[in-house]
């Protein structure tokens, strides 16, 4: 995969923006009895997806394109090709949402 593709699928497959991502790992992250600060909430992964949100193409670093291969990885293990919108189990969803893709949003 060229650069161009895996930043153009990368961003095809993350379909939540920065701020849904955020809301979503603090949300995950919260437990009855402690929550995690907003800047470490979430996965490692679902951190690095939130940082690589933020940069420009130019800005990225090889372990961020490493982060990416990653994570387009997963949600098509996962997912069909066509991301279409679908249902499932609630945590095959918020393992999904954890990296920035939510299977309920359309494409």
């Amino acid at each position: 995969m060229t650069d161009d593709d895996l930043w153009n699928e990368f961003h095809r497959v993350v379909n939540m923006t920065s701020r849904e991502l955020s809301d979503w790992l603090r949300t995950d992250s919260a437990t009855p009895d402690t929550e995690a600060l907003p800047d470490e909430a979430g996965s490692p992964t679902g951190q690095d997806v939130l940082h690589i949100l933020g940069k420009r193409r130019g800005d990225l670093t090889d372990q961020d394109e490493q982060v990416m291969r990653k994570v387009v990885a997963q949600v098509h293990s996962q997912r069909r090709d066509d991301l279409e919108p679908t249902a499932g189990q609630g945590a095959w969803r918020h393992r999904l949402m954890s990296l920035g893709h939510d299977p309920l949003k359309p494409a």
